[in-house]
């Protein structure tokens, strides 16, 4: 009797789960590290927390205008060598064969038997075999603007309400110290469970999110003290 042969793969939440991380941990590091910096300058409380949420909007915004850029640079470019690749298909189509059965050589394939692959995957689909194995532009890994910028904005929104709130709960006196101890914690779960989603080691994915994020929230700190209304 043969065994059910499940495989999970991950690869598919590789576009939104960086989108979803990097705007989650840029939320709470850059909130956390703006109300430790502003509340070491001896600003009063509520000042403190007008500087958190104008952190939160502006940050949410630039999250969601640098994805939305950056990533539509990528699929341009990435539909720009489609559209090249194509052009080629049509102009050389012998010499894009021997192209990529040579890509299957390298891969480890005998000559013969990788003429015979690239032979029969371009007959089924030309431009798609080229597009993955010469490009290496998958489904996968194709650009998407417009997700890119709503996990963003969405994920900076939610991290930076964690800091915020703790800011906003906090008395006055111990704001800076509750801040980054709470910021830590959230910072740690966000580790682990965005190691544990991409299937990587939950301790070392939290461990390295805790480090950077100290250091920012020391460096705000520091600055927040040396030019501060009390010096």
């Amino acid at each position: 009797m043969e065994m059910p042969h499940n495989e999970m793969h991950r690869s598919h939440r590789i576009g939104w789960l960086r989108a979803a991380v990097l705007g989650a941990n840029d939320g709470i590091v850059s909130t956390a590290s703006l109300v430790i910096g502003v509340a070491a300058a001896g600003s009063a409380h509520h000042e403190i927390i007008i500087a958190g949420v104008a952190g939160l909007i502006a940050g949410a915004a630039s999250m969601a205008t640098g994805e939305y850029v950056s990533v539509s640079s990528q699929a341009d470019t990435e539909k720009a060598d489609i559209e090249l690749e194509k052009q080629h298909l049509e102009d050389e189509p012998e010499f894009e064969r021997r192209e990529l059965a040579e890509i299957y050589v390298k891969r480890g394939l005998e000559p013969d038997l990788a003429k015979e692959v690239a032979r029969q995957l371009m007959e089924h689909d030309a431009l798609a075999a080229h597009t993955r194995d010469e490009l290496g532009i998958t489904d996968t890994s194709t650009a998407n603007p417009i997700q890119a910028a709503i996990f963003s904005a969405v994920s900076f929104s939610l991290g930076s309400a964690l800091p915020l709130s703790v800011a906003w709960l906090t008395p006055h006196t111990t704001v800076i110290w509750t801040t980054a101890a709470s910021c830590l914690v959230f910072l740690m779960i966000l580790g682990a469970v965005a190691a544990r989603a991409g299937g990587a080691s939950i301790v070392k994915g939290a461990i390295r999110v805790l480090f950077w994020s100290s250091a920012a929230m020391l460096a705000t700190f520091g600055v927040g003290k040396l030019f501060g209304a009390n010096v």
